[in-house]
């Protein structure tokens, strides 16, 4: 596991934090709403894999609005700690998502929300999830080309932050390692965006793919 990419303690709080404040909400409220669509796809719920679930943020509303039964997986303690201080019920463990110690089709579902962008084995992680995997595997991403991720790198370059470790990604490059990951396999995907800015927010949850956050379904065979 890469320490390096690891997030602390102080982090973890900062990033519950910032879903209390007004900004944070609108996006939660809108982020949530694709995956709401995107997990559609998959049928009822059943069992989840969050892979670099950090807090459990998401994998806490998974459970609690959506029915799904949701363990965890993340490579900072900082964050699982945090996760299990807020659902001390939350099954977690420390793991890699480059290299997942389940079995072939062990959850009906494998997730992964902005967390691809921190591993540096991208394609290994997606291969990790869709072995796994029975029904499929729902990955959402920061959008390379939104006006949010401009902004924050443009930032990074002068105030170190937690995005300065990220390699964001494209809805083109997110297509691409996903075809990477399952080669010589037909693969079945759905993209959509969410968080557009200002007027342009009617646009949540679109198929245009210049919104934020970016959210993929890739069906299993």
């Amino acid at each position: 596991m890469n320490d390096k990419l690891a997030f602390d303690r102080e982090e973890a709080r900062q990033y519950e934090a910032w879903f209390e404040t007004p900004a944070g909400q609108r996006i939660d409220a809108q982020e949530k709403a694709l995956m709401a669509r995107l997990l559609a796809d998959f049928g009822r719920p059943g069992t989840m894999l969050e892979v670099g679930c950090g807090t459990g943020h998401f994998s806490r509303w998974f459970k609690r609005e959506l029915g799904w039964r949701v363990h965890g997986i993340d490579i900072s303690r900082p964050m699982l700690e945090e996760a299990l201080a807020r659902d001390a019920a939350f099954e977690v463990a420390l793991a890699d998502g480059a290299a997942l110690p389940f079995p072939d089709h062990s959850y009906d579902v494998v997730t992964i929300i902005t967390a691809l962008e921190f591993m540096p084995s991208q394609v290994a992680a997606l291969r990790e999830a869709m072995r796994v995997a029975r029904r499929g595997v729902m990955v959402c991403a920061l959008n390379r080309w939104s006006a949010l991720a401009v902004w924050r790198r443009l930032v990074g370059l002068f105030i170190p932050t937690p995005y300065s470790r990220a390699r964001f990604l494209s809805a083109g490059e997110l297509r691409r390692l996903v075809r990477q990951a399952a080669p010589g396999q037909p693969v079945d995907m759905e993209i959509r965006t969410a968080v557009w800015p200002g007027l342009l927010s009617r646009f949540e949850s679109s198929r245009g793919q210049l919104g934020a956050f970016l959210g993929v379904a890739v069906r299993s065979g």
